[in-house]
């Protein structure tokens, strides 16, 4: 956990608040047996917000998404995989307007209070039909088990990501996917929030963009922003209020949580990457440099190698030309051991650092004694399996 939050305690079963449940099918994105289709469901009317990607390319669900969210209220998410509807024109919008209309109907909520998200190949027009046709009849499938729906939005996700943990009265659960093209900028992948604490709008939204600037926009696989980045957060109020400052610690450390899940599933990742910049001249400058760090290939390559070459650490951090930075008064950690300081490396036991390497997570720390600003970034190493997961992906 950061340094950022306090410890919460997860849950060891991951679970729905109050009034939410989920549902899963298959509709042909995917070959029989695997779900590709998720629809997530809200029994009351619930508070909302969201942010999205800034990527100059976004999905048709981006675009038709920004104008739902304006109302601030949701009954429902639908989301597939397996297909991005990314570069699809005006039919793409055209069929995710008909996704949720469909998924409206099938659950018996208004259409401008449904959701859609589509993450997967880009470039290809949606089998909206086969989507229609499975969505009817779904709400006779809605369950309690969020891991249902996580599981219908996996891409190149080994495993389904869920987690929740309790927060006064409520419940707070996090439902998400994501291995590759991750480098978000104002959202993440596709992350979507429940919880039964009573919140307005306003504070609501506050509050997300907060967590998300030091969670999943401080997360790298591979530097590269989605055109489908999607992250929102539903209140339905059923277990009552909650205090913004009970609620909003809570909020940031399962996102962070979160994050370090999505980042130790990142394409052909084998440790998870934590990146801590302290004594920044302000919190901007130190996000700036731990994400350079984090999204170096050259780290990424060192810390898959076990290989203690502390000049990438020191490049990562240097490149970075329009932060304060003094070598003189800088100190670099790796899994806690003093590797350079003064802008020189310092003697430690290549040994033992080469086996620290070897663990899982690595942590890299670095001290700039310019000023209070911290920040910390999460990470994976870079191995094969990034390429051949990605080398063929469209084909695939």
């Amino acid at each position: 956990m950061s340094s950022l939050t306090p410890e919460f305690e997860f849950h060891a079963k991951t679970r729905f608040p109050r009034g939410f449940r989920c549902a899963g099918r298959n509709c042909g994105l995917k070959e029989l047996g695997k779900t590709d289709l998720a629809v997530f469901y809200s029994e009351v009317r619930a508070r909302a917000a969201a942010v999205f990607t800034r990527n100059k390319f976004p999905g048709a669900p981006i675009i038709v998404g920004r104008e739902i969210i304006r109302r601030r209220q949701l009954r429902a998410i639908v989301a597939n995989s397996k297909n991005a509807n990314v570069a699809t024109g005006e039919e793409g919008i055209r069929n995710s307007r008909r996704m949720g209309e469909a998924a409206a109907r099938a659950l018996g909520v208004p259409a401008d209070e449904v959701l859609m998200s589509s993450t997967g190949v880009i470039g290809r027009h949606l089998p909206i039909e086969r989507i229609e046709e499975a969505l009817a009849g779904i709400a006779a499938e809605l369950q309690d088990d969020p891991l249902v729906g996580a599981r219908a939005i996996m891409t190149t996700d080994t495993h389904p990501k869920a987690l929740s943990l309790s927060v006064g009265p409520a419940v707070l659960t996090i439902v998400a996917k994501g291995s590759g093209m991750i480098a978000p900028n104002l959202a993440t992948m596709l992350t979507y929030v429940f919880t039964d604490a009573e919140i307005d709008a306003e504070p609501l939204d506050r509050m997300l963009r907060s967590a998300v600037a030091d969670s999943f926009n401080m997360l790298s696989v591979d530097s590269d922003t989605s055109t489908s980045d999607t992250c929102a957060i539903l209140a339905n109020g059923l277990a009552g209020p909650v205090p913004e400052v009970e609620f909003f610690p809570a909020l940031l450390a399962a996102c962070i949580r979160m994050a370090e899940i999505l980042a130790r599933d990142g394409e052909g990742a084998t440790k998870l990457l934590r990146a801590t910049v302290t004594g920044a001249r302000s919190k901007d400058e130190a996000r700036t440099i731990a994400r350079s760090i984090a999204n170096s290939p050259l780290v990424k390559t060192m810390i898959f190698g076990a290989d203690p070459n502390i000049g990438r650490i020191l490049m990562a951090v240097g490149k970075c030309v329009d932060c304060e930075i003094v070598p003189e008064q800088s100190e670099v950690r790796l899994c806690g051991e003093l590797v350079a300081r003064g802008g020189e490396r310092a003697m430690a036991d290549e040994g033992k650092v080469r086996a620290l390497l070897g663990g899982d997570p690595v942590t890299i720390q670095v001290s700039l004694g310019v000023g209070a600003g911290e920040a910390t970034a999460f990470g994976c190493d870079l191995t094969h399996g990034y390429i051949d997961e990605n080398a063929a992906y469209y084909s695939t």
